[in-house]
């Protein structure tokens, strides 16, 4: 019996006894730190600034809650603001909401976070219709260089790229609660495989750990509420009939045709901005302002329910569905869509968080249909979505499956994202990657 070792076992512990590597593996441990307690501020910081906006000035001019034109005005300054940073400071505020997923992985020049930080406080408490994930895995990978450079780390190909990752893994873990969801993303998005797919995700999976461990002991000593994104469904939930597996892949097409058109949509505002940055964004974001306040005019709800991340509008979606009615539906996802379209193409923020609102929204609006349940429903919605905006299969899968808490939902939620990206893939235009 030969005693030798396979090829690539005998690499990968050259590469774990090579020069350096164990050294940017502690530096990688270490990058959880920062970024996880500049996350958490951050994300508080975006917290507390829009309840400001949104509660607090309401009521001390005298309305018990915003009232329904209460986003022109905020949007209208989110617009000039984002419009100014975007002529004005380097890197333009960071990248285009509908390209930005993953382009931090590869690091960000810290010579640009100033913009991407006051271009998503500009945009995000604002009312911008966008998440907090894409400028916060810019500024994770930029701070890890930043570090890197402060310890005058050698800076090779290698360590940049070690580094790079492990600070956007560290960021990930803040935003979606879970070093697991981190891990997996950046198995997909790095595109590598063997040895120097194992190299990559030691340092990122380390960050992210000990990021997630800070952040979330952070936010308890503190008591300050940086916001979670959260799904978890009251109705208790066994197994899957047929009824669920049918209905839900055709929730599936339908959200993958709904997203990819808000996704095209954003693409041509985005195309539109570019060639008068100040003017045409400032536009689009008073256009995004008049969704929010159509819908509030038309439904008498809340303008936040089109305006913002819909972070906070999902988890009180999903925990009471009874809540709204179809034609709140409707109208919500009509409305945000549109919002969704127009904050894509000309302020800053991520795609993810609105997506996962509008596909659970469609599930629910969906979810009366014969032998469908409230469960299956949003979970096809909450998987296609996912899939549509991240353009990667298993990431998309383990995000939902973990936001649910329910992994009887699982094989469905594998199918509607298979169903969805086939969906996207024949559409008129074909996908085209976030990042």
């Amino acid at each position: 019996m030969s005693t030798a070792r396979p090829a690539e076992g005998a690499r990968l512990a050259d590469v774990l006894k090579g020069p350096g590597y164990l050294k940017t593996l502690l530096l990688s441990g270490l990058v959880g730190i920062p970024v996880s307690l500049v996350a958490f501020w951050f994300l508080a910081g975006i917290h507390e600034l829009q309840h400001a906006l949104w509660s607090g000035l309401p009521h001390s001019l005298g309305w018990a809650s915003a009232p329904w034109w209460w986003p022109l005005p905020l949007l209208l300054v989110s617009g000039v603001l984002v419009g100014l940073i975007a002529r004005h400071m380097k890197g333009a505020g960071g990248h285009v909401p509908v390209r930005s997923m993953g382009a931090g992985m590869s690091g960000t020049s810290t010579a640009v976070l100033p913009g991407v930080v006051l271009a998503a406080a500009a945009s995000l408490p604002f009312g911008a219709v966008l998440g907090p994930e894409a400028p916060l895995i810019a500024l994770g990978g930029g701070l890890a260089l930043l570090l890197r450079d402060l310890l005058r780390t050698e800076a090779t190909p290698q360590t940049t790229t070690l580094l790079a990752a492990a600070g956007a893994a560290a960021a990930v873990a803040a935003i979606f609660g879970s070093p697991l969801i981190a891990g997996v993303l950046l198995i997909e998005l790095v595109g590598v495989g063997g040895v120097r797919l194992f190299a990559v995700m030691l340092p990122a999976m380390l960050s992210s750990g000990i990021g997630a461990l800070v952040f979330t002991g952070f936010g308890r000593w503190t008591g300050l509420q940086v916001g979670k994104l959260n799904a978890k469904l009251p109705e208790p939930f066994t197994r899957l009939d047929a009824p669920d597996v049918l209905w839900g892949l055709l929730i599936a097409v339908a959200v993958a045709v709904l997203q990819h058109s808000a996704m095209a949509a954003g693409r041509t505002v985005a195309t539109y901005v570019a060639g008068r940055t100040l003017v045409r964004t400032t536009l689009c974001a008073l256009g995004a302002g008049a969704c929010a306040a159509a819908y509030a005019l038309v439904t008498g709800r809340d303008p936040q329910d089109v305006a913002s991340s819909g972070e906070s509008t999902l988890a009180t979606l999903t925990a009471d569905p009874q809540a709204w009615g179809i034609g709140a539906l409707i109208a919500v996802l009509l409305c945000k869509a549109v919002g969704y379209a127009l904050c894509l193409g000309s302020l800053r923020g991520g795609p993810v968080f609105p997506a996962l609102f509008l596909g659970a929204a469609a599930g629910l609006l969906l979810s009366p249909l014969p032998g469908l349940g409230v469960v299956p429903g949003v979970a096809a919605g909450l998987a296609a979505a996912t899939a549509v905006v991240l353009r990667m299969p298993v990431s998309s899968a383990v995000l939902v499956t973990v936001l649910l808490g329910n992994t009887a939902v699982t094989p469905l939620v594998i199918m509607a994202v298979v169903a969805a990206m086939i969906t996207t893939e024949l559409l008129p235009g074909g996908p085209r990657p976030a990042g």
